[in-house]
C-alpha cells in the first residue's frame, strides 16, 4: 500500500510546520503539501489530492467548517483548539473522520493517526463488498468476544491485553512472554485469541530474509 497523502492546513506558520514534522515521522504517511488558509486549502486539496486533510479551525478567511464543507473525496482530521460543542457537532455532521484538541501531546496525533491508517487497512482488506461484521468493526462497534479456547484463563487474558495495551507499541510472542512470565507458546495463544476478539491486530514484521516475524498491537 503506497504511503497516505497528507496536507496540513493552519493558519500558524509554526504549527503547521510542527504537525508536518510529526506526519513526516511516521512510516507510511508523507506530507504533499501545506497551506495556511481557507482558499489555499481547498486548492490544494484539489491539486496535490491528498488522502487526509489535518484542518484548523480558526482561518484568516474563513471557517475550517466552511473549508471541510467545500471539499469533497477527502478524509479529515480536525486540530484545532475550538472545543465548544456547536464546532464538534457541525465537525462530525461534515464528515471529519476525527477531532483533536488544541493543545496536544505528540502521541495524541500519532495515535490518531495509526487508527486512520489502521481503518484504511481494513476496508482495502474487505473486498468489494463487506459484511455487517466488517461495518461494525470499521465503526468501532464491538459484539460479544468469542470463548476463550479450552486451556485458556480470564485472568491470564486480561494479563496480556493490560500488557500489550500499555506497551503503546507491537510485541512479538517473545516479548510479551517476557513481560508476563508465560511461555512463548502461552503467549502467542493469548495474543492471537485478542486477534479474533479484535482487541489486537497481527502486524507481520518482513526482515531481509525468511518468513515474517509475528508482531502483535492493542486496537482496543
Amino acid at each position: 500500500m503506497s504511503d497516505i497523502r497528507v496536507l496540513v492546513v493552519d493558519d500558524d506558520f509554526m504549527v503547521a510546520r510542527i504537525h508536518a514534522g510529526y506526519v513526516a515521522r511516521m512510516p507510511g504517511f508523507e506530507v504533499v503539501a501545506t497551506a495556511h488558509n481557507g482558499a489555499d486549502a481547498i486548492t490544494a486539496v484539489a491539486g496535490s489530492r491528498p488522502d487526509l486533510v489535518l484542518l484548523d479551525i480558526y482561518l484568516p478567511d474563513m471557517s475550517g467548517l466552511e473549508v471541510l464543507k467545500a471539499i469533497s473525496g477527502v478524509d479529515v482530521l480536525v486540530i484545532s483548539a475550538a472545543r465548544d460543542v456547536p464546532t464538534v457537532r457541525e465537525a462530525m455532521r461534515g464528515g471529519a473522520v476525527n477531532y483533536l484538541i488544541k493543545p496536544f501531546a505528540a502521541a495524541a496525533l500519532t495515535e490518531r493517526l495509526q487508527q486512520y491508517a489502521h481503518t484504511r487497512r481494513q476496508l482495502s482488506a474487505i473486498g468489494p463488498e463487506a459484511g455487517q461484521d466488517d461495518v461494525d468493526r470499521l465503526f468501532g462497534v464491538t459484539g460479544t468476544p468469542p470463548a476463550l479456547p479450552k486451556g485458556l484463563s480470564q485472568a491470564t487474558c486480561a494479563l496480556v491485553a493490560t500488557v500489550l495495551r500499555e506497551a503503546g507499541r507491537d510485541l512479538s510472542a517473545v516479548e510479551t512472554a517476557s513481560l508476563t512470565g508465560l511461555s512463548r507458546v502461552s503467549a502467542r495463544r493469548y495474543l492471537e485469541y485478542l486477534c479474533g476478539a479484535r482487541r489486537a491486530e497481527l502486524r507481520p514484521r518482513y526482515g531481509t530474509a525468511g518468513r515474517p516475524e509475528h508482531r502483535y498491537r492493542w486496537i482496543g
